[in-house]
């Protein structure tokens, strides 16, 4: 199989391509594959470094500032015929977009040119490139299921998130490895793979309000931020690292996950039916974080707590709650699981067969 796959921007686009490519490569062994990226984005990098081909195009995404519009029109037609000579030269069998303001000239040119689309929208709400998109798609996987309501539902099937079956197939990284103790439960603290500056300043100050619980922490900075704790007197159930690129592994090590609302990060959750407190970025578009977590949150599978309510009382109140109420964490871990969708990837593989056929 030849497969071109299209996504941008950040990690909760790119790392559910890649799950996409792995399955691929799992069950079908000689398929080739081409990523089609931007040229200053993240994946631009984390792409070439798994060895495989790599086409970055300039794009940017729209926003309310009219100059600024003008030239991301320029940019998109510009992208478009590049994209066009590249999917005539590679003849894909299919285009697999993942979301990211790149899929939009990219998909376009493979419509024009008749070759099959699978699009995949992590988010609750979808993405304005998805929606464009959508319209010359054959089929859209979505990972949370009210996702459905915003796409043709004649060829919208609800396949989860691919980085759900990452971590089913992770082995476990026990956390006596990172000196805890195997006795006491683990809570992880991560604000996504770069950290905050917000939430920097407030964990700083939530810290020491952990000394003396019968838990232990691990606090995730982000590599941008470690720095910014120098000074902070650390109870000894208490560490901080910049960066974890075993995360998943840690995780089913791990009782209770205290995290933004990212799209990877929840089918990585409820994959495994780990209960969170859930801290909704209110910075992306749409607000889809918030809406992200509150799908969770009505079935039953987190708490949410808003970035301006999340300081020492509240947050450790809620912990506390958690822990000290075994039926209502045991419930957690149910509603978790039961939104989980172990074989995402798989179900995607069977629609791309599918919509090549």
């Amino acid at each position: 199989m030849k497969v071109v796959v299209v996504a941008g921007g950040t990690g909760g686009h790119i790392y559910p391509a890649v799950a996409i490519i792995n399955k691929i490569k799992e069950k079908e062994k000689n398929s080739e594959f081409l990523y089609i990226g931007t040229t200053d984005r993240m994946e631009k990098d984390i792409i070439p470094k798994m060895g495989i081909k790599y086409v970055g195009l300039e794009m940017k995404g729209v926003s309310k500032n009219l100059i600024h519009d003008f030239k991301v029109l320029g940019m998109f037609k510009k992208a478009r015929k590049r994209a066009f000579e590249i999917l005539q030269e590679f003849k894909p069998d299919v285009v697999i977009g993942a979301g990211g303001y790149i899929t939009a000239p990219v998909l376009y040119s493979a419509h024009k040119l008749g070759i099959p689309i699978l699009i995949h929208e992590q988010n609750s709400i979808p993405g304005k490139s998805n929606k464009f998109i959508s319209n010359f798609a054959d089929t859209i996987c979505v990972s949370l299921p009210n996702s459905v309501n915003y796409f043709d539902k004649k060829k919208t099937i609800l396949t989860g998130n691919p980085r759900s079956e990452e971590i089913i197939k992770a082995e476990k990284l026990d956390k006596t490895s990172l000196g805890f103790s195997k006795d006491k439960k683990l809570v992880v603290i991560v604000m996504g793979s770069l950290g905050s500056t917000t939430m920097t300043e407030r964990l700083k100050e939530i810290i020491a309000g952990f000394e003396n619980k019968n838990y232990q922490v691990l606090i995730i900075t982000g590599k941008a931020y470690f720095d910014k704790y120098r000074g902070v007197k650390l109870p000894s159930n208490v560490k901080l690292v910049s960066f974890m690129d075993n995360l998943i592994n840690l995780l089913k090590d791990t009782d209770l996950i205290v995290t933004r609302a990212g799209a990877s990060t929840i089918a990585e959750i409820t994959a495994i039916g780990l209960p969170a407190i859930m801290v909704p970025s209110p910075y992306v578009a749409n607000n889809h974080q918030y809406k992200n977590a509150k799908e969770l949150e009505d079935a039953g599978a987190c708490r949410i707590v808003l970035e301006e309510d999340f300081n020492k009382d509240n947050i450790i109140r809620e912990i506390d709650k958690l822990f000290d109420n075994k039926d209502d964490y045991d419930k957690m871990v149910v509603a978790s699981k039961g939104l989980g969708v172990k074989d995402s990837a798989t179900k995607i593989y069977e629609e791309i067969k599918r919509i090549i056929r």
